[in-house]
């Protein structure tokens, strides 16, 4: 790995940090984006990353959960992975998926705090209303990535 390559791929371990992963999860995703051939061993992984084959093998398979990247069939033994197109669409709609179970349990919380109680029914409400908006908003949100998606491809 070049030291620009080096760079993007650390990069990319903070990203995905900060958004809840971990270092190494985002780091091998990064050199999945840019890897050639686009598939790689774990050995392969574990040795262009510097961390365990255990480890590499522990974040392909939670990257693989989350739809991120796949096992690619090879005549060997060892497994081989490359990212999936459109993973992290994927995810997102994991998580807008995600906040039904969050709107139920407010709606709960609204009908076991009375109106006696109008301050902490106007934080369950705006918390309710602030989940429900997204997840209403969600498909939307994704309709406008393909859009926005095919209007660039038709300029590359």
């Amino acid at each position: 790995m070049d030291p620009r390559e080096r760079e993007f791929v650390d990069r990319m371990g903070l990203v995905m940090e900060r958004l809840g992963g971990t270092r190494t999860m985002g780091r091998l995703y990064a050199w999945l984006i840019i890897c050639e051939p686009p598939h790689q061993s774990l050995t392969d992984l574990a040795a262009r990353l510097g961390v365990s084959k255990t480890a590499v093998s522990t974040v392909a398979r939670q990257l693989e959960m989350a739809g991120m990247v796949e096992r690619v069939p090879t005549s060997g033994r060892e497994h081989h992975y490359q990212v999936v197109h459109g993973g992290w669409e994927h995810v997102m709609r994991v998580q807008f998926a995600l906040l039904r179970p969050a709107v139920e349990a407010l709606e709960f919380g609204l009908s076991i705090v009375g109106d006696d109680r109008p301050e902490q029914r106007a934080r369950l409400r705006d918390t309710k209303e602030f989940f429900a908006f997204v997840e209403y908003d969600g498909e939307q949100f994704l309709q406008r990535w393909q859009e926005y998606r095919e209007k660039t491809a038709a300029g590359d």
